[in-house]
């Protein structure tokens, strides 16, 4: 059997603690100030120390910048949303560290233990990691990787003193034990998952956690290291944000929206007769989907005064108001600024068996924040495959996504602007963005075309209503969202 390693002296470790603390203090007073969040993620067997490595960091760094998350099996709560809501709600703010003691790796590596699966179904879900991390290193997030390497000798000696103490012997369970038999499966699974996971910005570092003092002082080290690191990335980055080009990436989406006939007609009578008809057989598609334990997303946008507010009032007025919510979406707030754009959309998707309508959705990334210069041309590029992503992780989990666009004509929308001028009590819908928006038409058809080309694939796929006529609009919505429901079912 090896011999155990020797441990650093404790005078050598106190006196290199001593200088390393105060440069971590320094770390967090410059991520206060730093437009980023940092993610220590700290993965290894057990009885590598992720406990004590975490005890000791925590008394290194002020706890007031600190959150620390270990992991748990998913909550009933949980199970009922996407995989990754879990995690999107757990991520720290900006200018904060998260220590992950147990993180989205954790369920992966004990279904290993748990039943020897397939190498490709554990690089499926690596890779399914990989892609999420990726969102979030893109959109400016530092993430260090830590694996702490301990042999399987080192393991058993760990475990055996552990449980020889009665102090700490509870933290050793027959699990633990079960993990050090099969140490050999657990370690090609884990390296599999770091190969796949280790990428530009969200890289992997192995320590050898045999030695908790050596163990503990280069973990800070590398946190250290990492952080300036990204100081000077970040640094790099173009400070302004120039309003985005007019000229279209895909010319094809702008033909469709331009090819829209929008001269529809509908009389009030004929109206009223089908709204009864449709309201009927969405309330009956929706209570189906629903009690069969389906969610419902559903994202409205479309033009200013084009009438997404009648439509999803027509829309929810057939539906029982305990079942569903609108979220009305505004200008982010400071918060929101501060987290990755799509951060406010995970934190309010609904569970299993609810509903959930958007009034404005994560498509202002591609269109007003586009437009507008609130984010980098690189940034709105990348962003229309991280909605893609995004919109496949809800249908991947039973979510039934509906998304509309509302269109009117310059015209049109003109004619409701000046009626809204006039009206005392429909005033306070038009204000002065709403003028600015409208004087950017053509800037904003572009954007609504390349977003109509680029995030239309199979599973969420854009409805276009022509809104002209508010009546038509209305109904073509309660059509639409009924037959989709039910195709939904159907699969």
């Amino acid at each position: 059997m090896a011999q155990a390693k020797q441990r650093m002296a404790k005078r050598v470790y106190q006196a290199r603690a001593d200088v390393l603390r105060p440069q971590l203090v320094q770390l967090q007073l410059g991520l206060k100030q730093a437009p980023f969040k940092v993610l220590l993620i700290i993965a290894g067997p057990e009885g590598a120390g992720r406990g004590s490595l975490l005890n000791t960091l925590a008394e290194w760094l002020d706890p007031r910048g600190v959150e620390t998350f270990s992991w748990h099996p998913p909550t009933d709560n949980e199970r009922a949303h996407p995989h990754a809501w879990r995690f999107w709600r757990s991520l720290p703010g900006i200018g904060r560290i998260g220590l992950y003691a147990g993180s989205w790796y954790t369920e992966t590596l004990r279904s290993e233990a748990r039943n020897r699966r397939a190498l490709s179904a554990v690089a499926a879900e690596a890779e399914r990691i990989r892609d999420f991390e990726q969102v979030l290193v893109d959109g400016g997030t530092l993430i260090v990787k830590v694996w702490l390497h301990l042999s399987q000798e080192a393991q058993g000696r760990r475990l055996r003193t552990l449980r020889s103490d009665p102090a700490t012997a509870w933290r050793v369970s027959d699990e633990d034990w079960h993990h050090h038999r099969i140490y050999g499966r657990m370690d090609r699974t884990a390296r599999l998952i770091r190969e796949k996971t280790d990428r530009p910005g969200a890289r992997w570092t192995i320590i050898d956690a045999e030695d908790e003092r050596a163990r503990d002082l280069a973990v800070g080290r590398l946190l250290l290291t990492r952080f300036n690191q990204q100081l000077k990335r970040m640094a790099k980055l173009p400070r302004t944000k120039a309003p985005a080009r007019v000229k279209p990436l895909r010319p094809a989406g702008l033909r469709r929206l331009n090819a829209l006939p929008l001269d529809q007609d509908l009389t009030a009578k004929d109206y009223d007769t089908l709204r009864e008809k449709w309201l009927g057989r969405l309330n009956r598609a929706v209570r189906a989907a629903l009690t069969s334990g389906r969610s419902i997303v559903m994202a409205f946008e479309g033009w200013d005064a084009a009438g997404k507010g009648g439509a999803i009032r027509r829309l929810t007025s057939a539906i029982d108001p305990r079942d569903y919510s609108v979220i009305p979406v505004a200008k982010p707030t400071e918060e929101e600024k501060h987290a990755h754009y799509l951060w406010r959309f995970w934190r309010d998707l609904p569970r299993n068996g609810r509903m959930t309508v958007f009034d404005r959705s994560w498509y202002g990334r591609v269109l007003v924040e586009r437009i507008e210069g609130f984010c980098r041309e690189d940034e709105w590029r990348r962003a229309y495959a991280e909605i893609n992503d995004f919109e496949r992780q809800l249908t991947d989990h039973g979510v039934i996504l509906l998304k509309y666009w509302l269109h009117v004509s310059h015209a049109e929308q003109l004619r409701r602007f000046r009626e809204r001028e006039a009206t005392p009590h429909k005033r306070h819908k038009l204000n002065a963005e709403d003028w600015r928006n409208r004087r950017q038409r053509a800037a904003y058809e572009v954007a609504v075309g390349d977003m109509l080309a680029l995030t239309d694939p199979v599973n969420a796929p854009w409805q276009l209503v022509p809104a002209d006529n508010k009546r038509y609009a209305r109904l073509e919505v309660l059509r639409s969202a009924s037959r989709q429901i039910e195709a939904a079912l159907e699969k």
